[in-house]
């Protein structure tokens, strides 16, 4: 039998606890102590954590503005396990995903009897689920086949404690207004941008989290964006976007406008020259993806895959499931998970955070070493050989809690200089007989299909493409892309890569919600890629001049 002894790990801050945690501390008392006294089945484990929200949207376009607002908002969920740590009700089965928590909104004061009355309710409803399921769940437990999986429910962590004060909020739209106008207003220079807008989001997020192992936690940090976009259609029908994007762990540390408006001018131009580019034609051969192509590529074909629940999940394709201590990538690259990083070479990680949201803490997880999968991105659902959390169990405010990628670096020890890839992928190109490759530049995400019952397969959505040919002819940009493949087969054509790495920052969508991402990575030349074109609509550009055309 084995035993642990749990041990609270107290971090000393000059932050002291806030209101929010007493009132949360002495309900979730009274709560547990009622319905272990009175619930059948009772409750073995509680939390509470509020995510306390403030962010502010200004988007311009033409040289005015159409849309400023202001948010704040504060959000509960709760957690309740009844039965044990063995079996509870959060187990999934046939590919379910129970869900009880529903982010009931709360007072932005720290008003005591406000709260508490929301807390009751909300207590209320998860248990009287919660139960429900666990009943449910008992009496079925003989009529279903022993999963292959038999590992427990929950995992056993020490309990936490740590009160930091999440940096003060300063934003003044009035003058991100004023500075969005005029460069919004830079988009009149290129005809071909139907609609354009360049916009600015910052945040604020605090996460309180209170549990009955004994956790405490108050953290929080800021993060801001500027999008630049422009969009137009081709004489064919296709829609064609260009994008540009800054990230800072601040708004005041996003680019001075004399950076921005150079953006503008690139997104501008990209668009113009797409407007007038060739379309793609289905193909298949060698190609690089720059910095940020390869973090979406990862972060699309690997990082979900070796998320620790789909391990677990009978419904879903279980890619990497039996591939611990074996090869699945070359052996000169390694990709490690790291949210304790808090930026790249000065520029600002969004998958970034102290605690993950089941209150274990952060910590660099290396998943492949030298081609080698050493092990899974780990929530506090435990799967076979893996009985403990690394840190990645994570949501947003109103989703249950799955394991979810942080900050994705990809290193090498296969290193060039850009200027040998493209002469490695010149001579691949020649090898291969092929008329030209491709060099992907710039990408704005994709999505990938893990479902067992789906096609293995996943989509990367390119903004510019390039052909490139071997004959020293200038290289063309092509238009109307999407990167297309399985993973395993993806893998094994990554021949080398740059030696310098680039930041690709986003929002990841699935099972535990939206939340905030990061892939690190250098420029990766493939021996073999395919490409399909987009589809098309069969609207052509409009027929009406521009109004500034119309005055002249």
């Amino acid at each position: 039998m084995r035993y642990l002894a749990f041990l609270a790990l107290l971090c000393v801050s000059a932050h002291a606890q806030s209101p929010l945690v007493k009132i949360l501390s002495d309900e979730l008392e009274r709560n547990f102590n009622n319905l272990k006294q009175k619930g059948d089945p009772p409750p073995y484990f509680m939390g509470y954590s509020v995510f306390d929200e403030e962010a502010d949207v200004v988007a311009a376009s033409s040289g005015a503005l159409d849309a400023q607002n202001h948010v704040h908002q504060r959000a509960l969920d709760v957690t309740i396990r009844t039965g044990s740590p063995q079996l509870d009700n959060y187990r999934r089965v046939n590919g379910d995903r129970p869900r009880f928590t529903t982010a009931h909104a709360i007072a932005l004061e720290d008003n005591p009897a406000a709260i508490r009355q929301v807390l009751w309710t909300s207590t209320d409803a998860v248990y009287r689920a919660a139960a429900a399921r666990m009943i449910r769940l008992k009496t079925d437990e003989k009529l279903r086949a022993q999963a292959s999986d038999t590992s427990a429910d929950f995992s056993t962590e020490a309990p936490q404690i740590f009160y930091s004060a999440t940096p003060r909020y300063k934003f003044d739209a009035a003058d991100w207004g004023k500075r969005l106008r005029k460069l919004s207003a830079e988009f009149e220079k290129y005809p071909g941008a139907l609609n354009s807008s360049v916009s600015v989001e910052a945040q604020r997020i605090a996460k309180t989290f209170v549990t009955t192992e004994g956790t405490r936690l108050e953290h929080g940090r800021l993060f801001a964006r500027l999008f630049i976009t422009a969009r137009g259609k081709a004489q064919d029908g296709m829609d064609l976007a260009t994008m540009e994007t800054f990230e800072a762990a601040d708004p005041t540390r996003l680019p001075k406008d004399s950076e921005i408006l150079a953006a503008v001018e690139k997104a501008g131009s990209n668009l113009n020259s797409l407007l007038h580019a060739p379309p793609a034609d289905p193909f298949v051969g060698p190609a690089i993806l720059s910095g940020r192509a390869t973090g979406v590529f990862f972060h699309e074909i690997f990082g979900h895959r070796i998320e620790g629940h789909r391990q677990k999940d009978e419904s879903e394709g279980q890619t990497f499931t039996k591939s611990i201590g074996k090869p699945v990538l070359p052996d000169f690259l390694s990709i490690v998970f790291d949210p304790t990083k808090t930026d790249y070479q000065g520029i600002s990680l969004n998958g970034t955070y102290a605690y993950d949201d089941e209150g274990v803490k952060a910590r660099p997880v290396t998943l492949v070493d030298k081609g080698i999968l050493k092990t899974f991105l780990m929530s506090r659902a435990p799967v076979d050989g893996f009985p403990n959390s690394n840190g990645h169990g994570r949501r947003s405010a109103g989703a249950e809690v799955v394991s979810r990628q942080s900050n994705l670096f990809v290193e090498s020890s296969k290193q060039v200089s850009d200027a040998e890839l493209r002469k490695m992928l010149i001579e691949e190109v020649k090898k291969q007989g092929k008329p030209y490759g491709l060099f992907f530049d710039q990408v704005t995400g994709g999505y990938t299909t893990t479902a067992r019952r789906g096609l293995q397969a996943f989509t990367v959505i390119p903004l510019v493409v390039y052909r490139v040919y071997p004959d020293g002819r200038p290289d063309e940009m092509i238009r109307g892309v999407d990167i297309v493949g399985t993973p395993l087969a993806s893998f094994g054509k990554i021949i080398a890569t740059s030696n310098h790495m680039d930041v690709f920052n986003g929002i990841c969508g699935a099972e535990s919600g939206d939340v905030p991402v990061s892939a690190i990575a250098p420029a990766i030349l493939v021996s073999e890629i395919e490409i399909q074109r987009k589809e098309r609509s069969q609207d052509r550009p409009p027929y009406l001049g521009r109004p500034t055309e119309s005055r002249q």
